[in-house]
């Protein structure tokens, strides 16, 4: 049976929701080498996805040239041009919707992802009572290629080799026999972030042991402010945050030995290079299908169902009733120290 030439891959947000394709192409590059990809996704994204073999990407200027339906139309047209013949879309938003239908009136075959809605809707309705575990997002992703008949199989995913480092990363990983921690303690929402003081507990108790270099991962003036205080005052502590290109940071990760990081971009940007991730969740829950790819369920540290038996309260952290925005308060410090030594 012969497969489609060329599948145009649309995901246009979040960063990681975006780093969740890369895992679920680099087995469909494995698979059907004879098929080319191109994503179309915001064009900061790019060097995701700049070591995949036969893939391409397209920038979509959604604020600028391809803002509203006139620009969608335009993209459209970019899209058509490369010679695309079918459409992958792993968003399923107006936006996206809206590139697929005018693709397919220029007579191209169009998948779009089945999301769960109604299912993601049960689970943060649960109410204290036992949680049914969803499909992942990486398995959502692969379903879509089904419905183009290239299936591919996640069980037959291989990491790459770690990224080489430059003269300006090898210097922050430092000359010294040390064990990398990256740590990103921050995330969208309040809910979903580990208390600031209690990270800082974390980083101080890691700090003493002398054994590790500390990485801290963030973005935006407020969270490099915070992250360059720690570094300030912990001698094995270094900020990346607002310092490198993606690209730079990307390499950097995939170099690391372990990370931390909140139900946020960090942990699946690790994933993807195979590091281990220790997940903090709060109103949120792995059960939603966001656990970073590849990674056990004894790496994921949850709030308190006890304490908090309404969790999961949404699936995106942007919904919870009054005081549980304190639910990670009920994550001791230790215990994550603890998992990350494990891990070490």
């Amino acid at each position: 049976m012969s497969h489609p030439s060329h599948t145009l891959i649309i995901r246009f947000s979040a960063l990681g929701d975006v780093a969740m394709l890369v895992p679920v192409l680099r087995v469909f590059t494995d698979t059907y080498p004879e098929t080319k990809l191109t994503v179309v996704s915001r064009k900061r994204f790019e060097p995701l996805f700049l070591d995949l073999p036969n893939v391409d990407f397209l920038e979509a200027d959604v604020y600028g040239k391809h803002r509203g339906l006139f620009g969608l139309l335009k993209l459209a047209r970019e899209a058509k041009e490369l010679g695309i013949d079918t459409v992958a879309d792993m968003h399923s938003v107006i936006r996206s919707k809206t590139l697929s239908k005018n693709l397919s009136f220029r007579g191209v075959k169009i998948a779009s992802i089945d999301k769960g809605r109604s299912e993601k809707k049960n689970l943060t309705n649960a109410k204290g009572m036992g949680l049914l575990k969803l499909k992942t997002t990486h398995q959502r992703y692969a379903e879509v290629f089904k419905k183009l008949r290239m299936p591919v199989d996640l069980a037959k995913h291989r990491f790459p080799e770690r990224k080489p480092l430059n003269p300006r990363l090898l210097t922050l990983i430092g000359k010294e026999p040390k064990k990398c921690i990256g740590i990103a303690p921050f995330a969208a929402y309040e809910s979903k972030m580990y208390p600031l003081p209690l990270m800082q507990e974390v980083i101080e108790n890691l700090d003493k042991e002398e054994h590790y270099r500390i990485l801290l991962f963030g973005g935006g003036a407020e969270e490099i402010a915070q992250l360059k205080e720690w570094e300030t005052l912990y001698s094995n502590v270094t900020n990346i945050a607002g310092s490198l290109t993606f690209e730079e940071e990307l390499n950097l990760i995939s170099n690391i030995d372990v990370m931390l990081s909140m139900d946020s971009a960090n942990g699946h940007l690790a994933a993807i290079y195979g590091i281990p991730v220790i997940t903090l969740w709060g109103v949120t829950h792995p059960y939603a299908g966001f656990t970073p790819f590849g990674q056990p369920e004894e790496n994921q540290l949850l709030a308190n169902r006890n304490l908090y038996p309404l969790i999961p309260t949404s699936v995106y952290g942007n919904k919870y009733p009054p005081n549980y925005e304190d639910c990670m308060k009920s994550i001791a410090p230790k215990t994550v120290v603890q998992k990350l030594l494990e891990k070490l």
